[in-house]
Parts: structure tokens; C-alpha cells; sequence
């Protein structure tokens, strides 16, 4: 086992010198002078050195029977003067209830509606006799001229029904079937119905047909000049609406809840920043993106003054309301440490209670949900809780100092003696048996120390792991060298003769030793 020097933590474990009686009543922590580390106030030892974690000299604790000056414990609350909460700069609020609103921030590019745009093509070839719209981005309303156009095909059009027509109102038999065939021929060329009037009225085919604008918008495309050819199916113009336009967004993946349809988003431009404008989520597409992990969303804005401009890069804000009613504290109440978040909560006469609590989702204004823990109505402190939280730690290690939480012998007749050397602690028993099980601590840093009950490393925190009397006895003795493992106890199956890296993770390989017996 690697060979540390935690002598002191061993002592102050519950651990008894030589001649101590079973069941004799330790020496009173409260006369002992303890040292700590500023960075790791669990660690406590009762002679000065450094921390076996990270380092560090270890300093002194002034007062045994108070944390530090003006701070005292009672049980699970530590008791603060007015002064020293002065000091400490405590800031406190109250646990409040309302509506639990999350916001989502993003960016948009303004888009087309695509519902919006139509494309001007002919279904016959001809020449472009005269333009009336002649540059790109001019506004059109539906049924304003675009072009003449000259087509062979479609003066045969005319003609056709010009005679039919005359046919018809002569008594010719057929002439009314001529007439409604010669009829249909020019409502599939899409000529209009006063189109078709004008060449009643005149009953002359004209060299040349008018092609109208479809519906209202900006001429956005322009690929035709005067005198070109058109061929079938080609597109001359593209006319595009934009008294409404569509917004395309980028979600990431994790805030894809807090999206639906129908829901009210606002949106900025940086041209505009005084101007707001309102609009919703009207789809959101089904396919996400593989490289940035985000899903695309589409909103609709109405552009009155057609300030939105398709192409601009906007800011797209959207709240969602998770729950009408939820207890609610600050994100900055919070203290995390691992898995575990605690609030301390300010009780009266400058006493302080640290809770641990169970949060929900977070709100737009960084504060949280509280879902265990909390009543409403309830002081939190807000700032300054580092303080009350290390010295909530500071007072648990000196408890464990004292014996309450330290590992206390299993039977009246054992007798746990303090290591020699700077070695492990080692225990003893008149009745033990080869096969009793001891526990230590996975970590090759405490790994020298044993215990006889299962539990949590008061150094690290990790769970002890339980290893037989037989086998630490098969260790050598005098501290030899055994082997080279990685100190990631995940990785502990790596041994090496030699130092080097871990194969697994790269870590150097750190030395394992026997403990002195």
C-alpha cells in the first residue's frame, strides 16, 4: 500500500496510544491544538505539516470550541455574531413563488415566404416586344403589365378563334364547338378573359400578347431584356411578397423542450435596436443539424413598412412558461459540489442552516426551481455563503476529529494502536481471526489508512472498500517497493515494474509501497 505520512489523521480518527483501556475515554480534542488546509478544510490534523491532497502548509485552528471568531456550532446550524455577518458580507433573500418562465436566446437569418413567391414563364415560345419592368426589385401589383411578347403559336391562337367565333354567329353547325375548342386553346396559353374580349371587340388577332403580373411583390429576379427570345417554360421574373416573411432559427438540441408551436417570440435587428417586432413559431423542422446539434425553426413576422429585409441577421428571444406557480431562489443561493447543491438559510439571532436542496429547470433570470428543501417564505443567504460553507466543512472534520463519525472499535476487547514509522494504522485484536475484514479508501494517496467499519473517506469523501486481515498481512514489510499503478482508481488493475504512463489515460504512474510494520 502506498506509503504516506498521515500520522496525525490517523490519531485523529479515534485512534488510541499505547496503555489506553478498552473503552477509556479519549484524550478531549478540545485541548489539542488541530491544523487544517485552506483548500481542503476537511483534511484536520493535530501536528502541523502539509496536506496530503494538495500540498499546502497546514495552519493552525485557533479555537477548538468556535470555527473561527464569532462563528459557533449547534448541531447542524453554525451561529454567527452580528459583527462578524458584517464582515462576512452576507446578503439574503427570500424563497418566493411565481411563474416559472425559461427563455431561449438564438439567432435568425430574415427569410422569403416561400408561400409567397411566383415564378412569370410562357407556355409558348416567343420575342420580347416591350418591357415594363425592366429592373430587378421593382414593386408590382397583380395585373400590372410585365411584357409584350410576339408568338407565332399564339397569333395562330387568335386567328383560329376569330374564325370560329365568325362561324358561330353565321349558323354553322359545328360552329359553336369550333368556338368553345378555339376558346380553351387561349385560356391554356393563360390569356385572360378581357384579353379575350379586346379581340372580340376588335376581330383582328394582335401581333402581340401582354403578360400580367400574377400577384403583388418585388420583382426579384429579372432575366429577360427586350428583343430576347423566350422558349417554353422559362423563367422571365420572379415576383416575391414580402408584407410577411419568414424567420429561420437554430435551437440547440437540450432547449428543443421549450419550443411550440404557436409559442410568441421577439425579434431585434442591429440596424433597429429601439424597434421590437412580434411574431410565432410556425413549424419546426424535423431533421437536426449532425455538427452543431441544433434544430432549425421557422417564425413568421408581418414587415409592415418592409423594414425587415430578407437576407438580415436578427436576435430572436422566445419565453416559455414550464409552470404557472413554483418556488423559485437565486442561482447565486446556490452552492454545488457534485451531484449535491445547499443553500444555507438565514434563521433569526444570526443563526445559519445549510440545507441541501433538490432544483428544477432554470428561469430566464437565473434563478431556479426548487423542488425539495425550501418553504416558501424562507430567508436565503445570497452572498457571502462560501464562508458559512467552509466553515460548515471546517466544523465536520473537527467532529470527526473528536470522534463523532470517526471508526470506532467493533468490540469492547479491540484496541486500535497509532501507526509506527509514519506507517499505516494497524489493529489489533486478542480474538482476531486471519479472516477479519478491514476497509481503506481506493485512493493511492490514503490507501495506508485502515478501518474497521465501512464508510466514506474522511480525506476524499470516496467509500471504502473492504480488504481481509490475510492479505495485509501477506504484504512485505519495511516499506518495499511493489509496483507502479495509475493513481485514476478505475485504472488501479495497471501495474508496472517501472515507472511510465498509464496505457489507459496517460497519467504518470505513481509508486505503491508496503507500509512499515
Amino acid at each position: 500500500m502506498l506509503l504516506v505520512a498521515l500520522v496525525g489523521v490517523a490519531a485523529g480518527i479515534g485512534l488510541r496510544g499505547p496503555g489506553s483501556e478498552p473503552g477509556a475515554a479519549a484524550p478531549s480534542a478540545a485541548a489539542e491544538q488541530l491544523y487544517t488546509c485552506g483548500m481542503h478544510p476537511q483534511v484536520i490534523q493535530n501536528h502541523p505539516g502539509n496536506c496530503p491532497i494538495c500540498g499546502m502548509k497546514l495552519t493552525p485552528i485557533r479555537k477548538q470550541e468556535a470555527i473561527a471568531p464569532g462563528v459557533a456550532e449547534e448541531g447542524n446550524v453554525i451561529s454567527v455574531s452580528p459583527e462578524t455577518v458584517q464582515k462576512m458580507n452576507l446578503r439574503t433573500a427570500l424563497v418566493t413563488r411565481g411563474p416559472l418562465r425559461r427563455t431561449i436566446r438564438t439567432v435568425g437569418v430574415v427569410d422569403y415566404d416561400e408561400t409567397a413567391l411566383a415564378d412569370v414563364t410562357t407556355k409558348f415560345k416567343g420575342w420580347i416586344e416591350k418591357l415594363y419592368v425592366d429592373a430587378t426589385g421593382q414593386q408590382v401589383h397583380k395585373g400590372d403589365p410585365l411584357f409584350d411578347i410576339y408568338s407565332p403559336e399564339l397569333y395562330v391562337a387568335q386567328s383560329e378563334y376569330l374564325l370560329a367565333m365568325e362561324a358561330s354567329t353565321n349558323g354553322a353547325a359545328d360552329g359553336g364547338s369550333l368556338r368553345a375548342s378555339a376558346r380553351t386553346r387561349l385560356s391554356f396559353f393563360d390569356v385572360s378573359n378581357d384579353q379575350v374580349a379586346e379581340l372580340e371587340r376588335t376581330g383582328k388577332p394582335g401581333k402581340t400578347v401582354r403578360i400580367l403580373a400574377p400577384r403583388d411583390g418585388f420583382a426579384i429576379e429579372k432575366n429577360v431584356v427586350e428583343g430576347q427570345m423566350v422558349d417554353v417554360g422559362v423563367r422571365t421574373y420572379r415576383l416575391a411578397d414580402i408584407g410577411l416573411v419568414w424567420v429561420q432559427a437554430q435551437i440547440y438540441e437540450q432547449d428543443l423542450p421549450y419550443v411550440k408551436l404557436g409559442q410568441e417570440a421577439a425579434m431585434t435587428l442591429s440596424y433597429l435596436p429601439d424597434r421590437e417586432f412580434r411574431g410565432r413559431v410556425t413549424y419546426v423542422y424535423p431533421n437536426m443539424d449532425e455538427k452543431t446539434r441544433t434544430a432549425r425553426i421557422r417564425l413568421e413576422f408581418h414587415n409592415p413598412g418592409y423594414l425587415l429585409k430578407p437576407g438580415m441577421f436578427a436576435t430572436i428571444t422566445a419565453t416559455c412558461e414550464l409552470e404557472p406557480s413554483a418556488l423559485l431562489i437565486p442561482g447565486m443561493a446556490v452552492l454545488r459540489s457534485g451531484e449535491r447543491c445547499t443553500v444555507f438559510v438565514a434563521l433569526e439571532g444570526g443563526k445559519f442552516e445549510p440545507r441541501t436542496v433538490t432544483l428544477g429547470p432554470q428561469a430566464g433570470d437565473d434563478r431556479y426551481q426548487v423542488l425539495e428543501g425550501l418553504a416558501e417564505g424562507e430567508r436565503i443567504v445570497t452572498s457571502g455563503q462560501f464562508m458559512l460553507d467552509s466553515e460548515s466543512q471546517l466544523r465536520e472534520a473537527i467532529q470527526k476529529m473528536r470522534g463523532q463519525g470517526a471508526v470506532t472499535p467493533a468490540h469492547a476487547g479491540e484496541k486500535i494502536t497509532p501507526p509506527s514509522g509514519g506507517g499505516a494504522a494497524r489493529t489489533a485484536s486478542s480474538n482476531a481471526a486471519s479472516a477479519v475484514v478491514k476497509y481503506i479508501c481506493p485512493m493511492p494517496e490514503h490507501v495506508s489508512i485502515e478501518y474497521l467499519h465501512p464508510g466514506k473517506c474522511p480525506l476524499c469523501g470516496m467509500t471504502l472498500v473492504p480488504v481481509s486481515e490475510e492479505a495485509l498481512r501477506a504484504m512485505p514489510p519495511g516499506g518495499t517497493l511493489l509496483y507502479y499503478t495509475c493513481p485514476m482508481p478505475e485504472h488501479g488493475s495497471v501495474k508496472a515494474e517501472k515507472p511510465g504512463k498509464c496505457p489507459l489515460c496517460g497519467m504518470t504512474l505513481i509508486p505503491v509501497m508496503s507500509a512499515p510494520r
